[in-house]
């Protein structure tokens, strides 16, 4: 596996596999890999080659108050992992190489970034944006992949490639899950024990949630009621936001008529999680996905 940190390297690397019509892939990180980031992988391998993984921090998505300064960071494990799954190439450049002295443009991808995370972490989606595009414009992928676990992010990221017409498709995948439930995250390395038992009420939660969407509840108030309470029994528990929205535009719903997303973010201590449930909606038949 070659280690790139440089834009134009990558550039080059990557513009030599697509005149040869091969397929490029892409699977931006930040670092600290997990399951979850190796199952990206492995759809990656399955479908693309060359297959290149991005290690980079992005500050512009952190805001004053929030964890980069203590963001885990596991990189001589991450380059064991991903040379073990065959990465072809590991994109790793620094702060100055992404945002040089002077840089001054940024992407706002109104009206889904104001909303949720964006209203609960101002900036986040203009740095995720940013860096994204990016990435997608050095790059230049067939295919790039992201976890369902950040439902809103891709969003983002996909009307985002949608709206700037770019060449790269968006790959959504599964969530992957602790014996738990709990979604493989990065900031789970947070949770001392007692946290760590407690995280699992999220799941629980959206268990719930499904619970009720299969027994054919359509209404989001009695959904989210059922949610509330089992985060309730949680004393560790404090919640952010426990919504219902469509999965398309983000607004919040009032009855399940289309496919939505029940979205959680809470924090378990000092630690702030977040998890989804996509709710299928097809002919008026609800089929709950976790």
């Amino acid at each position: 596996m070659e280690t790139i940190r440089t834009i134009a390297w990558m550039k080059e690397q990557a513009r030599a596999a697509r005149m040869e019509h091969r397929i490029v892939g892409l699977v931006p990180t930040m670092g600290a890999l997990h399951t979850g980031h190796m199952a990206l992988v492995e759809r990656c391998s399955k479908e693309c080659a060359p297959m290149y993984v991005s290690i980079f921090l992005n500050p512009t998505q952190f805001g004053a108050n929030e964890d980069l300064a203590k963001y885990p960071s596991t990189l001589e494990s991450d380059i064991e992992k991903l040379a073990a799954a065959r990465v072809d190439g590991l994109f790793l450049p620094d702060a100055v190489e992404i945002y040089p002295r002077g840089f001054s443009t940024y992407v706002d991808v109104e009206g889904l970034s104001n909303r949720l995370e964006g209203k609960s972490r101002p900036g986040h989606f203009r740095g995720v944006a940013t860096v994204v595009l990016k990435l997608l414009e050095i790059v230049k992928p067939h295919y790039a992949y992201f976890g369902r676990k950040d439902a809103q992010q891709v969003r983002v990221i996909q009307q985002m490639v949608r709206d700037l017409n770019l060449d790269s498709e968006i790959v959504v995948c599964p969530i992957v899950r602790e014996a738990d439930g709990l979604a493989m995250s990065s900031r789970n390395a947070y949770l001392d024990a007692k946290e760590r038992k407690a995280a699992g009420v999220l799941y629980r939660s959206l268990q719930s949630a499904a619970a009720e969407t299969m027994r054919g509840e359509h209404s989001a108030v009695k959904i989210i009621a059922a949610i509330q309470a089992v985060l309730s029994g949680e004393p560790m528990a404090q919640v952010d936001y426990a919504e219902i929205v469509d999965a398309e535009t983000f607004e919040p719903v009032t009855r399940i008529g289309r496919t939505s997303y029940a979205l959680l973010a809470v924090r378990i201590g000092k630690t702030r999680l977040i998890d989804n449930l996509l709710i299928w909606a097809e002919d008026g038949d609800l089929r709950p996905d976790l």
